[in-house]
C-alpha cells in the first residue's frame, strides 16, 4: 500500500471513530428528569450523612440543640448553642454558637452544592461551599468534606470553650 492510500485510510478511520464517539455522547446525555432524580438521590445520601455527623457532634458537647432543615435554601441540619460569659470585671455577654450544613436545591446548572456556616462564640469561623456537576459528582468526596468540616468545627469549639 502506498502512502496516499494509507493516508486516506487513516483519515477515514479517524472520521469513523469520531462519528462513533458522537453517537455514544448523545446516548450519554442525560435528560432534565434524570438530572433531577440523580440530584435527589445524592441530596438524600448527603443529608443523611450530615444528620449523622451533627448528631454525633452534639452528643459530645452537651447543650447543643439539633434541628433538621428543609426549605427553599436547601436540606440539611443545624446545631446551635447559647452560652453566657460571666468573666470577672466584664459585662455579662450572650455567646452564640452554630454549625449549619445544607445541600442546595436542584437548579438548571445541574450541580450539587454543599454549603456550611460555622459560628463559635459570636465569631464566624467559616462560610464555605463546594459543588460538582451532578453528572460527574463524587459523593464520597462530599462525605469526606462534611467529615472534615465537622471535625474542624469540633476542634475549634473545644479549643475556645
Amino acid at each position: 500500500m502506498d502512502f496516499e492510500k494509507r493516508l486516506k485510510h487513516a483519515i477515514n478511520k479517524g472520521r469513523v471513530a469520531k462519528d462513533e464517539e458522537l453517537r455514544q455522547d448523545v446516548g450519554k446525555k442525560m435528560s432534565e428528569e434524570e438530572f433531577r432524580n440523580l440530584h435527589l438521590k445524592y441530596r438524600l445520601e448527603l443529608t443523611d450523612h450530615i444528620d449523622g455527623c451533627l448528631k454525633k457532634l452534639a452528643d459530645h458537647f452537651p447543650g447543643f440543640q439539633f434541628k433538621t432543615l428543609m426549605g427553599e435554601d436547601g436540606w440539611g441540619s443545624r446545631i446551635t448553642r447559647d452560652d453566657v460569659s460571666l468573666a470577672t470585671g466584664k459585662k455579662v455577654q450572650s455567646l452564640y454558637t452554630r454549625l449549619e450544613m445544607l445541600v442546595r436545591p436542584f437548579t438548571e446548572t445541574h450541580i450539587i452544592e454543599l454549603v456550611a456556616k460555622a459560628t463559635i462564640r459570636n465569631k464566624e469561623t467559616y462560610n464555605r461551599s463546594h459543588y460538582q456537576f451532578v453528572a460527574e459528582a463524587d459523593i464520597q468526596s462530599f462525605k469526606d468534606l462534611i467529615d472534615l468540616w465537622v471535625l474542624e468545627f469540633a476542634e475549634q469549639f473545644s479549643f475556645q470553650s
